[in-house]
């Protein structure tokens, strides 16, 4: 098996890895949009997590799409990756997760199950989750860890994998890792990166305080009301917060 000179630290085993990006929510927490179109320096969310994955490492991305696929698609087409569209999204994470995993196949060493809604995620960070899995002394899963807080994204071995598709369709990564801590291996990091995400509005106003980056929301339809064509109370007052 071969080698490869990782970021300066060493010779470590050659992996595949491949990733699933999950991009199906609909966004209920932040007004209804799709949070993976929000835009960092004129770049959509999911186009700066596909970046990230291919520069880190990946060798084959899957994108799991749900809500929102007509605006969501065409951005990830033009990337080498394939599209997997959810068609029960409102299942939740879980269906989408197992949809991911089953496109994916089997021919990968390692999985990064990964979020679209990760601001700063970039192909460092990707690569340090490698190595960081590639070293880990024991366990199938590396999760990044920041001043004791879970971040993401996470890691799994094909095993893991295995597990967590055997294990039932309400099966997701989290409540597989709480079930099973032996297997989760840790990765101590002081990367801020890992735990920034974007759930509600107040996650924005705190991202741009904390960072001085400025985030554009999308023009999506269903921030409208279909009665008035106008823009629904909820997007209007993460507009205002976003403004202030």
């Amino acid at each position: 098996m071969g080698c490869i000179l990782k970021q300066g630290g060493g010779l470590y085993t050659r992996v595949r890895v491949g990733a699933v990006l999950l991009a199906a929510g609909q966004g209920q927490r932040m007004g209804n949009i799709p949070k993976s179109l929000i835009e960092l320096g004129g770049v959509p969310l999911i186009n700066r997590q596909l970046i990230a994955l291919s520069g880190g490492g990946v060798d084959e991305v899957v994108v799991v799409t749900g809500f929102y696929h007509e605006q969501i698609e065409p951005l990830v087409e033009q990337f080498p990756v394939r599209v997997v569209r959810n068609p029960h999204p409102e299942e939740g994470q879980a269906s989408s997760v197992r949809l991911g995993i089953e496109a994916l196949g089997e021919a990968f060493d390692a999985v990064i199950m990964a979020l679209a809604d990760q601001p700063l995620i970039n192909a460092e960070d990707v690569a340090q989750l490698i190595v960081a899995f590639k070293k880990r002394p024991a366990g199938e899963i590396v999760m990044p860890v920041v001043d004791g807080k879970r971040g993401n994204p996470i890691i799994l071995s094909g095993k893991a994998l295995k597990d967590i598709l055997e294990s039932g369709q309400n099966m997701v990564c989290r409540k597989f890792m709480d079930q099973n801590p032996d297997l989760v291996h840790p990765f101590e990091t002081p990367n801020q990166h890992f735990i920034l995400d974007l759930d509600e509005p107040q996650d924005i106003e705190k991202f741009e305080a904390n960072t001085g980056w400025k985030l554009t929301l999308p023009k999506v339809k269903s921030a409208l009301d279909e009665s008035s064509n106008q823009p629904v109370p909820a997007y209007l007052a993460l507009q205002k917060l976003l403004n202030t």
